[in-house]
């Protein structure tokens, strides 16, 4: 009797596709045990049964390379092969590199049932692969299926009951591949034709000067469409909701509370003209809520739609690999521009992101980067507010100062930190439309995901920075660093509350500093101060989780380091 089964394959062979055609919505995403590699389950009924589907991370072999494809193997070795099925996903336009895998989970004793994913592009690349010939040879079933489209799907299906262990030698390395020339030999036949339009443009998004070039047009509309869709939501649905229907609410709760006791404070926060301001009045029920829902939320949405669609039609990949150089000198490779690029929108999912990468030490330092040196988009509009009106010269020289510490810090934190990042291995699919159906599958457990990790730390740490601010602890900081904020950074004494407030909200910080009638230079200094030191809280305290409370302390002092310094030189070195 079947209990599980397993989907394992390469990557980028469509394995999430076939995931979700097997069990809808009914997912679950967790971290295997002591790894940040996720795996994913869901559940499949069969015979009046509810079989467990497990999405194994993609791995090219059971002789692991990396953390991913160990847990991988060890995933498939819990679970008894009398009681598993093993759905091998192929892409049928590279099926002679696929058959390593597949040879080696027929000769180690797994019930396998062959899935000849991605027929649909080998036959536009003129590939033909005579499936009942390769099951003949193979003696497991193979089945031909188009995941996007759902074609062969029902027949996988009804032939999973008919995987089976086989006996077959185990080979050697040179005659594994010796036995698949000669399978390739009998099943794939190659006619020639010419290069579509779509190839020739997935060949440009590789080259250094085409790729660098599209990479900066897809950018740019991406950013734009993320602010667009992130704008509308605010203004159509989550800011009438908080205004119209959340507000009156609380002021009927709290109508008979006294205003400067503590629990008033605690939930309610400082009342703004006499009334609740969801940015300013940093209560739990408040600020809190209104950060999340009202402020990053729709940001959130908006990034994880285009990311998962960028990542479905098959341009992250070639993002990856054409930053790849330039990230190793940082330390990193090429797939850490998908935790940038999600810290461009909301650092919190940015850092949460970095879970992909393979090694702590790469996590840390891109966890460190995107903290310092990417504006999330509140922080951005905070830079447009305060700098915008004198042009676009100082705008420009903000995120020029913090490219420049991204690439910089890099550098030295590479050199300086112990181990190594693993090298980067990432195959790359051909460009296909994905289906609407499982991009909002994807958006819909990405935003869940990040609702699940998110929304308590936000709730804690707002809780936290409150009972701080009602005891005047916050004090004792102010009067430490305002020598620093005046003498070094020529910053008026009264910006020390400002910049402090900015590790809470970066857009609230600039509703103190407006009042201050701070110099363009003096502003200059203060949006580069907010951008690189303390980001919001609910970043802190997901770098907290994610890194450990040690490697907190230490990405905490090189952005204190860092803000002395930049806030220094930019004081001593501008003309005006």
């Amino acid at each position: 009797m079947i209990k599980k089964i397993y989907l394992i394959g390469n990557p980028n062979v469509g394995k999430s596709v076939v995931f979700s055609r097997l069990t809808g919505v009914r997912v679950m995403s967790s971290n295997y045990p002591g790894t940040t590699v996720e795996i994913t389950k869901g559940y499949f009924p069969m015979e009046g049964e509810k079989i467990e589907v497990i999405d194994l991370p993609g791995t090219y072999s059971l002789e692991p390379t990396s953390r991913a494809e160990e847990v991988a193997v060890s995933l498939l070795k819990e679970q008894s092969k009398d009681e598993m099925a093993v759905i091998n996903i192929l892409d049928s336009t590279n099926l002679e590199r696929n058959l390593v895998l597949t040879l080696q989970l027929i000769e180690t004793g797994f019930p396998v049932i062959i899935c000849l994913n991605m027929c649909d592009d080998a036959g536009h690349r003129g590939i033909h692969i005579d499936v009942e010939k390769l099951e003949k040879i193979l003696s497991v079933p193979v089945i031909s299926t188009c995941a996007v489209t759902g074609a062969g799907i029902k027949l996988l299906i009804e032939r999973i009951k008919e995987s089976k262990p086989i006996t077959k030698n185990k080979l050697q390395h040179e005659e594994r591949w010796k036995e698949i020339g000669q399978v390739i030999e009998q099943v794939q036949h190659l006619e020639h034709r010419h290069h579509t339009f779509r190839e020739m443009l997935e060949d440009a998004s590789v080259r250094p000067f085409t790729g660098l070039a599209i990479a900066a047009g897809v950018i740019y509309a991406s950013y734009n469409i993320v602010r667009f869709v992130g704008e509308f939501i605010i203004s159509k649905v989550t800011d009438p909701i908080f205004i119209k229907l959340y507000q009156p609410i609380l002021e009927k709760l709290t109508i008979h509370w006294q205003e400067k006791g503590f629990w008033f404070h605690l939930f309610i926060g400082d009342l703004i003209g006499g009334k609740i301001d969801f940015k300013q009045s940093l209560g739990v029920l408040t600020t809190a809520p209104y950060i999340e829902f009202g402020m990053v939320l729709p940001y959130v949405i908006s990034f994880y739609f285009i990311l998962s669609l960028l990542e479905d039609i098959g341009y992250l990949p070639r993002l990856a690999i054409l930053l790849d150089n330039l990230l190793h000198q940082l330390g990193l490779h090429g797939f850490a521009v998908i935790p940038v690029l999600l810290g461009f929108g909301c650092n919190v999912p940015g850092i949460l992101a970095t879970r992909a990468l393979e090694s702590k030490r790469e996590r840390f330092i891109a966890a460190t980067l995107i903290s310092i040196g990417v504006p999330c988009v509140p922080l951005q509009a905070m830079i447009f507010g305060l700098l915008g009106k004198f042009g676009g010269f100082y705008v420009a020289g903000v995120y020029l100062v913090l490219f420049s510490l991204v690439l910089l810090l890099g550098i030295i934190l590479n050199r300086l930190m112990p181990g190594y990042s693993p090298e980067f291995l990432l195959e790359i699919p051909p460009y296909r439309f994905p289906p609407l159906v499982t991009l909002l599958q994807k958006l819909y457990f990405r935003v869940k995901g990040f609702l699940i990790e998110a929304v308590p730390v936000v709730m804690i740490g707002v809780l936290f920075i409150n009972i701080l601010i009602y005891f005047k602890l916050f004090d004792i900081v102010t009067s430490i660093t305002a020598p620093i904020i005046h003498n070094l950074f020529g910053l008026p004494k009264e910006a020390v509350v400002a910049l402090v407030i900015g590790f809470i909200r970066k857009d609230v910080a600039v509703g103190l500093l407006m009042p201050l009638g701070l110099t363009v230079k003096q502003l200059f200094i203060a949006s580069t101060l907010l951008a690189i030191s303390f980001p919001c809280i609910a970043t802190f305290v997901i770098i907290w989780k994610e890194l450990g409370f040690k490697d907190l302390m230490k990405s905490t002092a090189i952005m204190i380091g860092i803000s002395i310094i930049v806030g220094t030189l930019l004081n001593f070195t501008i003309l005006r």
